[in-house]
């Protein structure tokens, strides 16, 4: 390998909230030759790390902008409002947007659901990230609408999570560029799709060499040429059959030569 050659690798980015533990692990079962990184990003920023080349697919949020990007839409999230464990919400097992109207809803700068309004009141100004806003949510400023998996990233013993009804929903997609479909990616593609190591669309094994047509003539003359082992058998059995068959039939005729009797009497 020279020095301007480089080893392949897989880069693998993922927004907050997404575990791809499970496609990672097939990965490294299947192509154990192929480094696989994981490269987390921002979800405002997962669509310029793609397009600049800094990761070959990633795990985003929808939507895509299809027009250079490709995607896979995998699952749609619950949504949940975050509230300190001692908030009255936390005595009931979902609620609707409209109970939190007279709540104050933080709105933080990277939010991902795609709000038309958001619901409750607003805060005096937004957090700038989710994670700010958990912390004041933690303080009593206000409670935060998310997705499920957010809250689960941003744990805390204080806090707890419902869900939401008549909210928008967060997607989650494999996202990658669509003029750099590379092999490695369609073999990514067959993991998170569930392919079987064997299945037609994933990697194929290397083809058999292609016989010359002078081999091919060989190899089917012989195969002629060469009497199966029934049919010798057959044959032979036929012959010694034939032959028992013509000796006999003249069997009659010698016998009645050789037949015994009593002397016939002189005259």
């Amino acid at each position: 390998m020279t020095g301007s050659e480089a080893s392949p690798s897989f880069r693998l980015a993922y927004v907050p909230g997404v575990t791809p533990t499970k496609w990672v692990r097939i990965w490294n079962e299947r192509l154990p030759d192929i480094p696989l990184t994981l490269v987390q990003v921002p979800a405002a920023d997962a669509f310029d790390v793609l397009r600049s080349g800094e990761a070959d697919a990633g795990f985003v949020r929808l939507p895509v902008d299809r027009t250079d990007l490709a995607a896979i839409p995998l699952y749609t999230e619950t949504t949940v409002v975050v509230i300190p464990k001692d908030h009255l919400v936390a005595a009931v097992d979902e609620i609707s947007a409209e109970d939190l109207a007279d709540e104050i809803v933080l709105h933080p700068l990277d939010d991902t659901l795609d709000w038309e309004r958001p619901p409750g009141l607003p805060a005096f100004e937004r957090p700038a990230t989710t994670a700010d806003a958990i912390e004041l949510v933690a303080a009593g400023v206000g409670l935060l609408v998310v997705p499920q998996s957010l809250a689960r990233l941003h744990h805390r013993k204080d806090l707890t999570y419902r869900p939401v009804s008549d909210t928008p929903e967060s997607r989650v997609a494999l996202s990658w560029p669509q003029d750099a479909t590379t092999d490695m990616v369609e073999d990514f593609i067959g993991i998170v799709r569930g392919r079987t190591v064997n299945s037609s669309r994933g990697r194929r094994p290397a083809a058999a060499p292609e016989q010359s047509p002078k081999t091919k003539r060989a190899e089917a003359g012989g195969a002629r040429r060469k009497p199966a082992a029934g049919a010798s058998a057959g044959k032979a059995g036929g012959r010694s059959a034939g032959a028992g068959r013509r000796r006999g039939s003249g069997g009659p005729q010698g016998g009645k030569s050789g037949r015994s009797g009593k002397p016939r009497r002189r005259s």
